[in-house]
């Protein structure tokens, strides 16, 4: 009764006008943001915060979790019809979505993107109200060891499930991992192969999800898909079906079940949720001839699960930063700062000191998911209607806008050539059929590895068992071990019967 009480608190605190308001400003800018390549939630939030050193702590902190909230779904927009994601955790999105939207259901695409927003966004709200405390005890027992073993299971998955073949997905994993190494060490914070160029000392990160994605799929839509410039823009349909309806509601939820969990422990974000969602749908789809890479025309089931894990685990992330003051992603390091900038500081005692601001800004998550889906799921048509738009002329506004989000970061030229050369590659790597996505997880996700790694070997001082005698970590490893045996075992059986007849 305590816990309802003091949401209801907070409800009427958020219901004020000018709370309404920062939360309204919040998510339009939060979408509009999402949907720009190379510019994420993290950056705008940190753009904004001496803009509003002056605003009331409550308006600031409400307004700042609607860019976060609109940033999640904003990156969808153009994952699925321009195969851009505006965020690393749309990546995923982009595989059906966009195959989705050259067949004509662009519509029910990002209907279904809308909504599961919503219904993981609310679920997810509605478990950080009641069971944040617990959550964050249980992220207390993860040490090194089980990160790492949660992140070998992740890389093992992203690259079995995505690309023609699991070598090829492994071979562009190992590219990431590699690119993963050029900038700091984040142990000793010496800064190796860089090549001696000072712009590659803090890493490539935006800069290679831009040339991969977006400038990557221009390039090669220039050169390969000219024929396809009049006819793949078709549209069927705009609403989801009943039988979409049917396959997305288990997916949102499955999503949201992988998604917050991971949200509230430091496992790298959203991006690993979303891809175990990705994988999760295609391995229980009844139709999995339609997912990409088997000729589909794009599963509505690999759109719902991850974007619905996608907004539960941002939701998830604001555990341990409210209960124990630590962040988990880029845009929750952000918006502790803008906590401190308060004097405020998350952690256990929050509640007690602060109660009413944190009660209010759980009661504006509620109403920032409501806002996003009345702002989002009318403008579906409109949406659409981009992909009406010639090819040529679309191409040319995602390398403008490209160019603008790379710049933008350190208005360096040396990243614009980067950025092109990367594209480049881009379009090496879809001529011959290797998955980008592998390359952008492993990039993300490798020096936490490493660091949890030689963490891990530290506590043990060097014995490798540490990984088989802890409980949670040997069963992530033998979880990535049955991921890569079993398809086999299968391929093999199948043969066999084959052979047999």
């Amino acid at each position: 009764m305590d816990i309802l009480s003091s949401l209801a608190i907070g409800f009427a605190a958020a219901l004020t006008p000018i709370n309404l308001m920062w939360g309204f400003i919040g998510c339009l800018l939060g979408t509009a943001i999402g949907v720009l390549p190379g510019i994420g939630p993290a950056l705008t939030v940190a753009l904004l915060l001496p803009i509003t050193a002056k605003v009331d702590p409550t308006g600031a902190l409400i307004m700042f979790a609607g860019i976060y909230y609109g940033a999640q779904f904003g990156g969808s927009t153009t994952s699925i019809l321009l195969n851009t994601p505006g965020e690393s955790s749309s990546m995923v999105t982009a595989l059906e979505g966009n195959l989705m939207a050259r067949n004509g259901r662009a519509g029910p695409a990002l209907a279904t993107a809308a909504i599961g927003s919503f219904v993981a966004g609310t679920i997810a709200t509605v478990l950080l109200t009641l069971f944040a405390p617990i959550v964050a005890t249980l992220a207390l027992k993860f040490g090194p060891a089980e990160y790492f073993a949660i992140l070998v299971l992740s890389f093992t998955t992203v690259s079995a499930v995505l690309g023609a073949s699991m070598l090829r997905g492994f071979v562009s994993l190992g590219i990431g991992l590699t690119i993963g190494l050029i900038g700091l060490d984040s142990t000793s914070g010496i800064a190796r192969y860089t090549l001696g160029v000072p712009e590659l000392v803090d890493g490539i990160e935006v800069v290679l999800a831009v040339g991969l994605f977006a400038v990557g799929e221009a390039l090669y839509s220039l050169l390969y898909q000219k024929e396809e410039a009049s006819g793949r823009h078709r549209l069927t349909s705009l609403w989801m079906t009943r039988a979409d309806w049917k396959r997305s509601i288990p997916a949102w939820l499955r999503g949201t079940l992988i998604g917050f969990p991971f949200g509230s422990i430091p496992a790298g974000g959203a991006e690993i949720p979303t891809f175990l969602s990705y994988s999760a749908e295609r391995k229980l789809s009844k139709f999995p001839k339609e997912f990409a890479g088997s000729k589909g025309e794009g599963a509505i089931e690999g759109v719902a699960g991850p974007e619905a894990a996608n907004n539960a685990s941002a939701t998830g992330s604001l555990v341990p930063l409210l209960t124990l003051g630590i962040p988990t992603s880029a845009t929750a390091a952000i918006l502790l700062a803008a906590f401190q900038n308060y004097n405020l500081q998350p952690g256990p005692m929050l509640f007690q000191t602060s109660g009413d601001l944190v009660w209010t800004l759980v009661a504006s998550l509620y109403i920032g998911n409501v806002i996003l889906l009345v702002l989002n799921l009318p403008l579906v048509g409109l949406w659409v209607k981009l992909l009406q738009i010639p090819r040529p002329y679309l191409n040319a506004g995602i390398l403008v806008f490209a160019t603008i989000g790379v710049y933008g970061m350190r208005h360096s030229s040396f990243d614009l050539l980067l950025m092109l050369a990367i594209g480049w590659g881009g379009v090496l790597m879809r001529r011959f059929d290797f998955p980008v996505a592998p390359v952008i997880v492993g990039m993300l996700l490798g020096p936490m590895a490493e660091k949890q790694l030689r963490n891990a070997l530290s506590i043990s001082e060097g014995d490798w068992m540490i990984f088989l005698t802890q409980p949670i970590a040997a069963s992530f490893l033998a979880l990535t071990l049955l991921v890569l045996i079993v398809p086999h075992l299968l391929h093999a059986r199948g043969i066999k019967l084959h052979e047999d007849d």
